[in-house]
């Protein structure tokens, strides 16, 4: 497979549009489980 700075730059974007997903998934599941524990 040829390598070149495309690719490079095409796996690393969407390598951190996976983290930020990520990391924006676990922010809402952490407040959805506060919020439960408040309403109960």
């Amino acid at each position: 497979m040829f390598i070149d700075d495309a690719v490079i730059a095409g796996l690393l974007t969407v390598g951190l549009m996976v983290v930020f997903l990520t990391g924006v998934g676990v922010f809402i599941y952490k407040d959805a489980q506060k919020a439960r524990n408040r309403n109960s």
